[in-house]
């Protein structure tokens, strides 16, 4: 189970470490993908909601999101596990 959320996790970050900067589509993109990965992965639904609000919260307070490179963006964002 945690190795495929591992690899899931993995390419979402992969795929968000190609791009330049992050917009605003990009990030609720990628908490979309990551919800889903948490969920197939039979996180509690609680948790999930609690963890992707947490992370939007701080993606969402940075003062501008295209200034964060992705894999600054993706680091910080987990630090609140």
């Amino acid at each position: 189970m945690f190795d495929s959320l591992t690899g899931k996790l993995g390419e979402i970050f992969d795929g968000l470490t190609k791009r330049g900067a992050l917009s605003q589509s990009d990030v609720d993109a990628a908490l979309r993908e990551i919800r889903v990965a948490l969920l197939e992965a039979d996180v509690v639904l609680d948790v999930v909601k609690n963890f992707i609000e947490g992370v939007r919260a701080r993606a969402i307070g940075e003062e501008v999101v295209r200034s964060v490179t992705p894999g600054k963006w993706s680091s910080r964002s987990l630090t609140i596990i």
